[in-house]
């Protein structure tokens, strides 16, 4: 990886979200890619948000300073905060599970939930919350579950010919998913790569079978 890799950091479905996060990045001169990922036609016709997705990319070494930097502004806005906020209602093991699946919520919500456990008498020690993470890290970076639906998928467009088989052949075996502190690790079990290595050969056979039939033809 080149250090001018971008990465991404943070997804948000509210673009003020993600240029509040740029504008702090910028404060701080930490360079950063904000990329529109929604889709372009809503098909509920709700503007509810859905479809909308918004990355901030990151270089990998600036991961840790991105999280510092939103780690300060939420520990000083969650000292005035109202007792109706929603994690208040959270049971002990709710609010444990914001600690340790920090990467699913906010920055504040992470420190609330710590803030309000400590009120209960229920506090998450400094090295817990390290072990949790590096727990959490650790789940993270498994292979996700068999991709067996895809893998039927693709083995059958590839013996059709099409571009598609191919395609899924292509991301099965070489597809890669960031961790929260940056790290790249590959998506799919070995079982599933070695499917998406042999989609991909199928797939290419069959295109090449199919264009050069269709050449003949023209001749």
């Amino acid at each position: 990886m080149t250090t001018e890799e971008y990465l991404t950091y943070q997804r948000f479905n509210d673009r003020h979200a993600a240029t509040a996060l740029a504008g702090l990045l910028d404060q701080h001169n930490v360079a950063y890619r904000l990329e529109d990922h929604s889709l372009g036609f809503d098909a509920t016709f709700a503007n509810t948000g859905l479809g909308k997705e918004y990355r901030v990319k990151l270089r990998k070494a600036d991961f840790a300073l991105a999280d510092a930097l939103q780690l300060e502004i939420a520990n000083e806005l969650i000292e005035g905060v109202d007792q109706d906020h929603y994690l208040f209602g959270f049971s002990d093991a709710e609010l444990a599970e914001v600690v340790l699946k920090r990467d699913e919520w906010s920055k504040f919500d992470f420190l609330l939930a710590q803030k309000i456990l400590k009120d209960r008498g229920r506090e998450i020690s400094p090295d817990a919350i390290a072990a949790l993470s590096r727990q959490r890290l650790a789940t993270l970076a498994k292979p996700e579950e068999s991709q067996a639906r895809w893998v039927v998928v693709g083995y059958v467009l590839a013996v059709l010919g099409g571009l598609a088989g191919v395609f899924i052949g292509i991301h099965l075996l070489t597809h890669k998913r960031t961790l929260p502190n940056g790290d790249r690790v590959i998506a799919y079990a070995a079982a599933d790569r070695k499917h998406g290595r042999r989609i991909t050969i199928i797939g290419l056979v069959f295109l090449a079978i199919g264009t050069g039939v269709r050449i003949a033809r023209n001749f």
